[in-house]
């Protein structure tokens, strides 16, 4: 019965993401690929994972408080810090800062997909990646290789997949942003064990500092000064 189980979520998984490349991306359809590991085996992996690392643990046990940027306040501040910036790319792509889904965040599994899903651009901005595809890769593969977070694995495997099969051109760059991603996860502090909402004045550079992000992706092709 639970090998069924399991292999019913696993279709249903593919199917959602099949969803997600046939829509390129569109954020409902990756947030449903993001809530359909959140009781599964894959996210119990990654939860044994998080509760070994300090910073995590203690953020996930005290259920810290949702993101809830006022981006007109962080607009205020200089572009050289971590608000500053991240209220700019917020500004720049056109984003609506309250469009994360809302999701209870009674259980463990629960909290971090919620912590995740609303501190991804934030995580652009502290690595430097774009939020082009290759850049889209890149900064997955830094809590993919982190704390192994399900979708995150799963759409960088696909990603990998897609361009070497449908569109070579691109597998050369998807790659070599996976690459840095993953570089800068294994150097680096977890991303997700930070306490942003503390420091939005505090300089980027202080924070990259801080977590140990001594490659950051800003000059490189996929990066977001490109």
């Amino acid at each position: 019965m639970a090998r069924f189980q399991t292999l019913l979520e696993a279709l249903n998984q593919m199917r959602l993401l099949a969803d997600v490349r046939r829509s390129h991306g569109d954020l409902e359809d990756i947030a449903d690929l993001v809530d359909s590991f959140i009781e599964t085996p894959q996210m119990e992996a990654c939860l044994a994972r998080v509760r070994q690392l300090p910073s995590v643990a203690a953020l996930m046990d005290e259920r810290y408080h949702p993101l809830q940027p006022d981006i007109e306040k962080l607009q205020q501040l200089p572009n050289t810090t971590l608000g500053g910036r991240y209220a700019r790319l917020i500004r720049q792509q056109g984003y609506d800062p309250e469009f994360f889904r809302p999701r209870p965040v009674e259980s463990e599994g629960q909290w971090l997909t919620q912590r995740v899903a609303t501190t991804h651009d934030i995580h652009h901005v502290v690595s430097g990646f774009s939020t082009r595809r290759e850049g889209e890769s890149g900064v997955l593969a830094i809590t993919a290789s982190q704390i192994g977070f399900p979708a995150y694995v799963m759409l960088n495997s696909a990603a990998v997949l897609a361009s070497f099969r449908l569109e070579p051109q691109h597998h050369g760059d998807i790659s070599q942003a996976i690459s840095h991603g993953v570089s800068i996860g294994f150097r680096a502090q977890p991303l997700i064990g930070a306490r942003w909402e503390e420091g939005w004045e505090k300089p980027l550079d202080d924070w990259r500092l801080e977590l140990g992000i001594d490659n950051p992706a800003d000059k490189a092709s996929y990066g977001l000064d490109q």
